[in-house]
């Protein structure tokens, strides 16, 4: 399995599909578990009856999110180094890849606890909270943001880990912490009545719990015996490694900044279309996230697979990596799409008790069936990208399919929200294009 067999073992022992769905399957599965992880918190404090504190509650989570997402790249940066250096069976980089990895996950923590008393407050203003929401927001905020250096050390060592194809361990890391997030909820909100507070305190505590459940799973690998050694040697820091860490960190920051800002596009032009259709748009917009939490397990697969055969200069094994996730991602999109198409009204109902907003979900139920396929393209061509080290590639394709977007927001407008959901469709069609158009060039230039 997966986490038994190293790099080496590589297509000879097992098939391409196999490879990939011994990555993609714990992937969806962790991806799952992790949106679970939000959810829990919801749900206890919506027990209180307090529509106030779930409201800050809410602010708070997404003030948290906003702020530490855009540092997601420490794991996705992680996951395509350590990739490429286990392919080219290199375990001093992959030590030296863990310890610069930490050493920056590190730095942008203590530089976020120096930004604090400026950051917390400039959140909450942007947010608008205002009166009992934003005191109640603030304690939340204040008790999850000293552990906000734990989320970024996580990043990496799970990042690390699946660089590995230790995807299982992952999975198995957030069933834990999920299961004690979960119990600390009740036990601190409904028993101890810490309200708020004891949300807070539950989620950073599973937090902290999932950094000692990881450090545990890297410290048992091999390869990481020579991260200590590695931060003494000068080779580790010398400005060529991380001149290469900073130019894939800061290509993946743009593409995420460049994702963000197409979804608050997306919101703000339902918006302007009145509430009915913002509500009835947010609801679409969670059905195909959870098509794109299920697909991006393949992403994960590409990243890790496609890394290794980069690192290796595989041509052949790349080549069939990539046909092979694609082949897999396609059909998961499909079954994904078509059960769209005939439940999605019933899935989207459950999402809000207003008739008005369910039906209104229900006539625009096909976009999030459309772009459970054309989502599939994206997810695996970022995931060989990334993992390839293309990173630069990949964002220029985002940048012109963002021009293309925003372009086609302004054409599309007089067909109302059908045009919004187009214009979406063809960021994700454009981008898709692009890639395929500039994948051959670059296997050529770096896999001969």
């Amino acid at each position: 399995m997966t986490d038994a067999a190293g790099p080496a073992t590589g297509l000879a022992m097992q098939s391409p599909s196999r490879l990939v769905w011994s990555i993609a399957l714990p992937a969806m599965l962790t991806n799952v578990a992790t949106a679970l992880f939000g959810l829990a918190d919801m749900w206890v404090i919506g027990r209180l009856g307090d529509a106030a504190a779930q409201g800050a509650v809410e602010l708070g989570a997404k003030f948290m999110m906003a702020l530490l997402i855009v540092f997601a790249f420490l794991r996705t940066g992680t996951v395509a180094l350590t990739a490429q250096a286990a392919g080219s069976g290199n375990r001093e980089e992959q030590a030296a890849i863990l310890t610069r990895s930490l050493a920056a996950a590190l730095a942008i923590g203590l530089l976020l606890l120096l930004v604090r008393p400026w950051a917390v407050g400039a959140g909450l203003a942007l947010l608008e909270a205002k009166g009992e929401i934003a005191v109640n927001a603030r304690v939340y905020i204040e008790i999850r943001y000293w552990v906000g250096t734990a989320w970024l050390l996580n990043c990496v060592l799970s990042g690390w880990l699946i660089g590995q194809r230790r995807v299982r361990i992952i999975l198995i890391t957030e069933v834990v912490a999920n299961a004690v997030h979960i119990a600390l909820d009740l036990a601190l909100v409904l028993w101890v009545g810490w309200g708020i507070a004891g949300v807070a305190v539950a989620t950073a505590g599973s937090e902290l719990l999932k950094l000692v459940l990881l450090t545990v799973a890297v410290a048992r690998v091999p390869a990481a015996g020579h991260a200590l050694a590695a931060a003494r040697q000068r080779a580790t820091w010398n400005g060529k490694a991380l001149r290469h860490l900073f130019s894939l960190n800061r290509d993946l920051f743009l593409r995420t900044l460049l994702l963000t800002a197409a979804m608050l596009l997306l919101a703000r032009s339902g918006a302007q279309q009145g509430p009915v259709v913002l509500a009835a748009n947010g609801i679409l917009f969670q059905i195909f996230m959870l098509s794109s939490l299920i697909v991006d397990g393949f992403e994960s697969a590409a990243q890790v697979l496609c890394g290794e055969a980069k690192g290796s200069r595989d041509r052949r094994r790349f080549v069939m990596v990539l046909r092979s996730s694609l082949a897999w991602a396609f059909l998961t999109g499909l079954v994904i799409g078509i059960v769209y198409l005939v439940a999605g009204e019933a899935l989207a109902a459950t999402f809000s008790i207003n008739s008005a907003v369910t039906q209104a979900a229900a006539s625009y139920i096909g976009w999030t069936a459309l772009l459970a396929v054309l989502g599939v393209f994206v997810s695996v061509f970022d995931g060989v990208f990334v993992g390839a080290g293309w990173t630069r590639a990949m964002v220029l394709t985002m940048a012109g399919a963002m021009a293309v977007y925003v372009a086609a927001l302004h054409l599309a407008a007089p067909l109302g929200n059908d045009g919004l959901w187009l214009a979406f469709c063809l960021l994700f069609v454009i981008r898709s294009v692009g890639q395929v158009y500039l994948l051959p060039g670059l296997i050529r230039r770096d896999l001969g």
